[in-house]
Parts: C-alpha cells; sequence; structure tokens
C-alpha cells in the first residue's frame, strides 16, 4: 500500500474525485492501493480548504469545470470568494485570461470563443494549421459552438467520450495557483487582479514544454492502461 509521502498531486486528486463520485475510503483505498487512513486524511484536509474555482479552454484549448477541486487555489478566509476564469494558450506562450462573470453555459462558452480565441492566436503569432483542442462538455458541443468553429475553417482534435483528462492547460493551471496562493489574495479585487499579473508572468517556455510532451502524455496513458501517471 502507497505511503502518504509517496503519493503524487495526481493520486491525490483522484482520491477526491473517488470521493465526490460517492465512493467509501475503503473502496477509494482499494482501489487505488492507498491506506484507507491516508485517503480519510486526504479528504479531511481537501475540505478544510476554501477554494476559488478556475474553469479552463484553450488554442491547444480546454473545457470548463467548475467546482473541481483541481482547478481551484486556496484562497485566505477573511474577505475570500470565487471567481470563474476562462484561459487560452498555446507553443508560444499563454493567451487571454477572462473574467467570468455570469454563469458559464453553450451561449457565454461561445460569445467567449468568438471574441477571445482568434485575438489570442494572433497575439502569439500562430501561424495557420494550429490545433484547436477541448472536450466534450455540453457547453463545448453546443451548436452554436460548433456551428462557430466549422465556420472559422478551425481544426478541431477530435476527443473521445470518458477519457482520461490529459490536457497540458491542467499543469498550466497548477503553475498559476501556485503563484497566485503565495501572494495571498485578501479579496475578491484583489484575487482577480493576482491572477491577471501571474498568468502575464507564465514563461513561454513552460507552455511550450506542455505542448512539446504532449504525446509522451498520450503514449505514458496508453501503456499504462489509462491508469495514473507522472503528468
Amino acid at each position: 500500500m502507497a505511503k502518504t509521502k509517496e503519493l503524487s498531486k495526481d493520486t491525490r486528486n483522484k482520491i477526491v474525485d473517488l470521493h465526490q463520485a460517492g465512493k467509501t475510503e475503503s473502496a477509494i483505498g482499494k482501489q487505488l492501493g492507498v491506506k484507507k487512513s491516508t485517503v480519510g486524511a486526504i479528504i479531511r484536509k481537501w475540505k478544510t480548504y476554501k477554494t476559488t474555482d478556475l474553469p479552463r479552454s484553450h488554442p491547444v484549448g480546454r473545457k470548463n469545470a467548475e467546482l473541481h477541486p483541481k482547478n481551484t487555489i486556496p484562497t485566505v478566509k477573511h474577505g475570500g470568494g470565487n471567481i470563474m476564469l476562462w484561459c487560452c494558450f498555446s507553443a508560444k506562450g499563454p493567451g487571454r485570461l477572462i473574467h467570468v462573470k455570469e454563469r458559464m453555459n453553450g451561449a457565454m462558452h461561445h460569445e467567449i470563443l468568438s471574441k477571445n480565441l482568434l485575438p489570442s492566436a494572433r497575439a502569439l503569432k500562430m501561424k495557420h494549421g494550429w490545433v484547436f483542442q477541448h472536450d466534450n462538455d455540453p457547453k463545448h458541443t453546443a451548436q452554436a459552438t460548433k456551428e462557430w468553429l466549422r465556420k472559422k475553417h478551425f481544426k478541431v482534435l477530435e476527443w473521445p467520450s470518458q477519457s482520461p483528462d490529459l490536457n497540458p492547460i491542467e499543469n498550466l493551471w497548477g503553475e498559476l495557483k501556485i503563484c497566485v496562493a503565495q501572494r495571498q489574495p485578501q479579496n475578491i479585487t484583489a484575487l482577480e487582479e493576482i491572477c491577471m499579473e501571474e498568468w502575464a508572468k507564465l514563461p513561454a517556455t513552460v507552455c511550450k514544454n506542455l505542448v512539446a510532451t504532449y504525446r509522451k502524455r498520450l503514449t505514458s496513458v496508453i501503456a499504462n492502461k489509462g491508469y495514473i501517471t507522472k503528468y
């Protein structure tokens, strides 16, 4: 059975996912090869966090998944709150980061794409032939979104249903969360400002590496039959 100190971030996130799906600590432990006491400790620690939701999308693109623990930033207890963000990135660097102030749905997602995807691609000086990646979230498969992508002649990466979360933007969100948490935003206004500032600072080299290792990410998951990998 795995020891606490040996558990990867992916394993801890998987424990939380399974817990939210209704599985018992004992069942989670057996499935992942982790002690029941360790599973319980991770779940209790997760429950103590006050979080800020960060759904995501990008030109090498991504779905919006609010309320998911992997996409949250720990914030201070006093003056806290939540914001929802949309972003995009490519191998050339981070694109736009948008504060979504209304409830995210298909129409809102379509509007965000139409206003921010192409400007981000132009700002990053991306050449023709780039591929847009997102998944089968209902907001992404909405008719308005699909029709807009078709009219713009964007090449969209095929994404199978019930597939592992292999999107490299997860790693980029992780970088952002660490930077924001270190600055300890005290309220919603500060949280938004810090997110924007830290996003703009993310190195293009980090983005390039995430895209460059994408093939290895897929190969690793296939070799591991869909189970946890270092990615």
